[in-house]
């Protein structure tokens, strides 16, 4: 069945005290409205139309940068979310197919429970509302249920009577529908309520009085979280970290303390990797099986393959790329940078825009000087290569395969394979001068104190 998913993402967000709309505030390291698109890709939506207000330039900047084909609708006029739906009515003109209406500040919405939705469309169900019990609600809409267990009405909070305020299902705000059907059902909506607002709950109730079936899907609670503070903020993060601690242990990697551990929206990490603690994971990074990573590192972007070990206090940024059985040890950076199988950088080196050879060795305080003020510049290390401590490599340079530098060398031309690059000063001896120079450094310092 064809899909196209409706994000609302017009609010403004007061309650985040913020200048950034409230739908690029963060979770994982993606703003909220990413999350909510990327359940739209689990289920190979053929359209997302994002619905802007509030800062809408940000808002189809971010959405764009996920996914260039999304289709950005600006509601000028906050008039309630059935208005708001309606904003899509041009874009979907035509669309044969069901339309998902989701939130752009609810991003744990799940590609599952939007198939489940499907599932009831399939069944029969014109309309299919998803919903959540949550003990003594409030503030609510209340999903009242029919005898035969269809779905008979939506009532908001400030509408609901005294006993429809006792039902514990709730409106998640989530609803699915055929595209026309919808849009026609949404020409019928009145403002005719305690808030004065066009609702998009309604349609429902106008689905009914046309016998048309409705039906509801339960998610749980958290799944159905919206966020309007910081404080919720913090707490969607939290619940976000302890699934995905909990996933990555159940598919086969360790964490040595899973509370320490911090993961993006899109880490993937394989089998039989061991993760210790205190180790932060940014986007677009994964960390292949039997892997190890050590105690307070920080990789974003990166691509750790089988077997490799990184840290302790490492940083992977963009761009870096371990190979097999490689290893980036204590107090090492290493960006845009190719690292070979079983290569070495043990500590304390930055390596940048770099190619490293398989097995090769770099000594500590190795750095790679990529960056001439204005262009970066690549370093090539040839195979089996040993570069000695504290060697500087002036890019745009190559040193060869089974090449070596000396220790403390700065190099700034290409070292042949199998040659030892050498480029330091010769070193002298003044015999007595250490003794001299600290007198009379004393003597200046005496002098200073006196005054």
């Amino acid at each position: 069945m064809n899909s196209a998913v409706i994000i609302l993402a017009a609010g403004m967000g007061t309650r985040m005290q913020s200048d950034l709309p409230k739908v690029l505030h963060n979770v994982a390291g993606a703003p909220l409205l990413i999350h909510a698109m990327r359940a739209g890709d689990g289920i190979d939506a053929q359209k997302t139309i994002i619905i802007a207000g509030h800062g809408a330039e940000l808002v189809e900047k971010a959405a764009l940068e996920y996914n260039p084909d999304a289709q950005i609708v600006i509601q000028s006029d906050q008039l309630g979310t059935g208005h708001a739906v309606d904003q899509a009515r041009e874009a979907l003109n035509g669309f044969a197919g069901d339309a998902f209406i989701l939130y752009g500040d609810t991003p744990f919405i799940t590609s599952d429970t939007l198939s489940k939705m499907t599932a009831e469309r399939e069944n029969g169900a014109s309309i299919v509302v998803l919903g959540f019990n949550v003990p003594a609600p409030s503030g609510y809409g209340r999903l009242v249920m029919a005898k035969d267990g269809s779905l008979d009405a939506i009532v908001e909070a400030k509408d609901a009577t005294d006993a429809q305020k006792q039902i514990d299902f709730c409106n998640s705000g989530v609803i699915c529908a055929p595209s026309a059907l919808l849009f026609n059902l949404i020409s019928e909506i009145t403002n005719e309520n305690a808030s004065g607002e066009y609702y998009l709950t309604d349609v429902v109730g106008l689905a009914r009085k046309r016998d048309l079936k409705c039906a509801a899907v339960a998610c749980t609670a958290q799944e159905a979280m919206g966020i309007n503070s910081r404080v919720e903020l913090a707490i969607a993060e939290e619940y976000f970290q302890q699934n995905a601690r909990t996933e990555a242990m159940l598919n086969g990697a360790t964490l040595i303390a899973p509370e320490t551990v911090w993961f993006a929206y899109d880490t993937v990490v394989g089998r039989d990797v061991i993760i210790e603690q205190n180790v932060v994971f940014g986007a677009d990074t994964t960390i292949e099986s039997n892997a190890h990573i050590r105690a307070f590192c920080h990789i974003e972007g990166a691509h750790v393959s089988k077997g490799a070990v990184v840290g302790p206090y490492a940083r992977l940024r963009p761009g870096a790329e371990l190979a097999n059985d490689s290893k980036v040890g204590n107090f090492c950076e290493v960006k845009n940078a190719q690292v070979g199988e079983g290569a070495k950088i043990n500590h304390l080196s930055y390596i940048g825009d770099a190619i490293i050879g398989d097995d090769a060795n770099i000594g500590a305080g190795t750095i790679t000087c990529n960056y001439d003020g204005v262009f970066k510049h690549q370093t090539q290390i040839g195979a089996r290569a040993f570069i000695g401590s504290n060697t500087a490599l002036v890019a745009p340079v190559r040193v060869g395969d089974d090449a070596m530098t000396g220790s403390g060398s700065v190099i700034t031309k290409d070292i042949p394979d199998e040659a030892l690059g050498l480029a330091r000063a010769r070193q002298e001896n003044k015999q007595g001068l250490a003794l001299r120079l600290m007198k009379k450094l004393k003597a200046a310092k005496a002098a200073l104190k006196k005054g």
